[in-house]
């Protein structure tokens, strides 16, 4: 049988309003977005009923106004009437599961549609420590619906419901050239160079996903290195307010390895940037996260051209950076080389199966094939 579609409901306190929704997580595909569809609220008053759409960006307690400047910005705020309807629902086009869900709920459902603008940002959050509170630093979307006179006066919070959502962004195809920093270095007293190359299989990995990088050293030069070390650094730009960065190593490797004077060391080294190594680290930046759910590293950020960075509120990059240590005046030399690190591609929903009447059991399906009637 095949596994059965969730549908996530929430209701109002004082029931006069239910949100359905198949899906809380919409894609980006760079050139298009997953549009906002299959919810539906439900009304039992004889008030009009408003669902809006918000994206908010949070640099700081909800509360916090310094010179008159709030710590909170709405970047994109959408509200729409779904009920009295402002246009024949018999006319309107439905998902599959919002027909489904209007046959299922009867008259009192009302569908509605919501379409990403192309500049907004994506989910994203910074990791609050063990011993803060309040609101975290994120951009977070939400769906609201609620009843009342007008879409302008205060919601009841007794008549609304609040439900997060996340805007995602999944790899683009992968067809770049593999990544790599070639570096010489030149040092007084000394006749020969260091030659360091730094290198990645190729430029986008997945959460989850071991990072492999390829070291060559070839020390021509009169001084001994150690303390060689890797570690894969994320970058947060905060571009909204202040344009303040962070940076935070999420992986690194230490191995034991020098490199006489004379010598020459090739070797390969994996690195683990996984958020169960980061736990409670306060600053790392992260996939938005819904309630209850788990979630991942932030996914880089990528910009369309025509974008302003200003408005994306995050904006995050990683970069796999080798330092090792010169003997003699112990001088740390460094080479980086950048990488995205991402969600893979959506699989594909639609999958077809050869029909075999063995795993009936003595059950005939319908047209419909999620209801079952008994042979």
């Amino acid at each position: 049988m095949s596994p059965k579609h969730v549908v996530f409901k929430k209701v109002s306190r004082d029931k006069s309003v239910a949100v359905y929704m198949a899906k809380r997580d919409f894609v980006d595909h760079c050139d298009s977005v997953d549009p906002v569809v299959s919810i539906k609220p439900r009304c039992f008053l004889s008030l009009p009923v408003y669902v809006m759409l918000s994206c908010t960006f949070r640099y700081g307690r909800q509360d916090m106004d310094v010179m008159g400047v709030a710590f909170r910005r709405d970047l994109f705020v959408v509200t729409r009437q779904v009920y009295p309807e402002l246009q024949d629902k018999e006319k309107l086009t439905h998902t599959r599961v919002q027909q489904k869900l209007l046959h299922k709920l009867g008259d009192n459902a009302y569908p509605f549609f919501f379409e990403f603008p192309d500049n907004l940002p994506c989910s994203v959050s910074l990791q609050p420590g063990p011993n803060d509170v309040g609101k975290k630093c994120a951009v977070e979307f939400e769906v609201k619906a609620f009843c009342g006179e007008n879409q302008d006066e205060k919601i009841d919070k007794q008549s609304s419901v609040r439900l997060t959502i996340r805007k995602i962004q999944f790899s683009p195809e992968n067809t770049e050239v593999a990544p790599f920093a070639d570096m010489t270095f030149e040092f007084l007293m000394s006749e020969k160079p260091l030659h360091i190359k730094l290198s990645l299989p190729k430029e986008t990995f997945y959460h989850g996903e071991p990072v492999k990088a390829n070291v060559e050293i070839t020390n021509s030069s009169s001084r001994s290195i150690k303390d060689i070390s890797l570690s894969v650094e994320q970058v947060t730009n905060v571009v909204l307010y202040s344009n303040d960065k962070y940076v935070k190593s999420v992986a690194k490797e230490e191995p034991e390895d020098s490199v006489p004077s004379g010598t020459t060391l090739k070797k390969e080294y994996t690195l683990y940037p996984l958020l169960a190594y980061n736990k409670d680290r306060r600053g790392i930046a992260l996939d938005g996260r819904l309630k209850h759910e788990d979630t991942n590293l932030a996914s880089s950020s990528i910009v369309k051209q025509e974008v302003l960075k200003e408005v994306q509120g995050m904006l995050i990059s990683y970069k796999v950076v080798l330092k090792m240590i010169l003997c003699v005046f112990h001088s740390e030399v460094s080479v980086e080389v950048p990488f995205k690190l991402m969600n893979p591609n959506e699989p594909d929903d639609m999958v077809f199966e050869d029909f075999k009447r063995a795993y009936l059991k003595g059950v005939v399906y319908g047209d419909d094939d999620e209801s079952p009637t008994e042979a």
